[in-house]
């Protein structure tokens, strides 16, 4: 019988026009009446910027040269309390990409997380975290214009006729080897004892890209495996184009040793809703070895969030401290930090202040909005599943 996913309809990127010029999301609310100009280059370096790899450069270029509005794909297991590498990064680097004339599509995988289990399994409380979570990110000025947010158990009921069949053509053209590497995606390692439904997980999530027709695959580099799945199985159907993997960077969490913030150990995450004096403490408590730049998660938090939200770090400190000081660049505050000139007790109270900053107008929407309220009260008395 012949696969219907072999006969792929031609991807938009060969049916875009070419254009001289493209109108871009601008800053305001009503981008679309105040768009701006970027030429490719300048489209090519803002989505670039996004990730810590990108897989394949000379794909992307072309990508952005053909098609005017590429489809990001996105994703998130609805699972707990959102941190700030899920909320502020995901925030930056969605506005990154729309700002480059991308449309992303943010699938809100409640069925995944019901499959790993997450919250007990109860679907009912997966769908009120995902809800919680749009809240945050429109809170904390996520640009939603060219922002879609998707259900998975709605978008794949309403066309299962699609969906199931390319699911069942990825696990059958994959070994269970091959499927079991990808179960990182999940939080798990491959010694870990998987069930029956967290072996389809990765077949799901790679037939996500296609079902979703994604351009562009915009994950952490936890995520990596499965969409490098993606584009073997693109080789297999003699698929020409490929997704674009772009992989973020993963935020570490605050002691040292912990290589990702993980939102079920509150030692590890400062919490987009987490009052100022909680923000203070946990970074007072964070692992900041004087002089070392390696494995320090408060330089991370400043190169990941604070320079590309403020673009600058700005430290308060006694002239005999040597005083005030704005740093334009990371390169600028490592190579003060390793000397020694710049101390962590310089450091965290300056990134306490930018963090608590960023996180202030989530607290607002949480205390003025009565919905939003009682909906973050309902998701702290959920007790958090691995």
């Amino acid at each position: 019988m012949a696969n219907a996913f072999e006969a792929e309809q031609p991807s938009a990127v060969d049916d875009a026009p070419d254009v001289g010029s493209i109108t871009l999301a601008a800053s305001s609310s009503n981008s679309q009446a105040e768009a701006s100009l970027l030429s490719l280059e300048e489209r090519f370096a803002l989505v670039r910027s996004v990730g810590e790899e990108c897989i394949q450069e000379d794909e992307l270029r072309i990508l952005l040269e053909k098609k005017p509005n590429p489809i990001c794909y996105d994703g998130f297991e609805p699972s707990g309390r959102m941190h700030i590498a899920q909320g502020v990064m995901k925030t930056i680097n969605v506005n990154k990409l729309t700002s480059a004339g991308c449309t992303v599509k943010i699938w809100i995988a409640d069925w995944f997380a019901q499959l790993n289990n997450k919250m007990g399994g109860d679907l009912k409380k997966i769908r009120k975290i995902g809800e919680y979570l749009i809240e945050i990110w429109k809170a904390a000025g996520m640009k939603t214009e060219r922002v879609e947010f998707l259900w998975s158990s709605n978008e794949i009921n309403s066309r299962a006729d699609e969906y199931w069949p390319l699911v069942m053509d990825i696990a059958r053209k994959n070994t269970l080897p091959r499927i079991v590497r990808c179960c990182q995606i999940m939080g798990r390692n491959e010694q870990d004892e998987l069930t029956a439904a967290q072996i389809f997980y990765p077949c799901m999530q790679c037939a996500d890209i296609f079902f979703l027709k994604a351009d562009i695959c915009q994950l952490g580099m936890d995520q990596r495996k499965v969409n490098v799945l993606a584009r073997e199985y693109c080789d297999v159907i003699k698929r020409k184009n490929k997704p674009i993997i772009l992989s973020h960077h993963m935020l570490p969490g605050l002691q040292q040793g912990q290589e990702k913030m993980s939102k079920s150990d509150p030692s590890s995450s400062i919490y987009m809703e987490d009052e100022e004096a909680e923000v203070n403490v946990k970074i007072k408590k964070a692992y900041c070895p004087p002089k070392i730049v390696e494995g320090n998660p408060c330089l991370e938090y400043i190169k990941y969030i604070i320079f590309p939200w403020f673009h600058k770090f700005e430290v308060i400190r006694q002239e005999e401290n040597g005083g005030n000081k704005i740093f334009s660049c990371m390169d600028e505050l490592i190579c003060d930090y390793e000397s020694g000139a710049l101390h962590p007790a310089d450091v965290k109270p300056a990134l306490s202040k930018a963090l608590n900053e960023i996180l202030q107008p989530v607290r607002d929407h949480f205390k003025n909005s009565k919905e939003a309220r009682e909906l973050l009260k309902t998701v702290k008395a959920y007790r958090v599943s691995r």
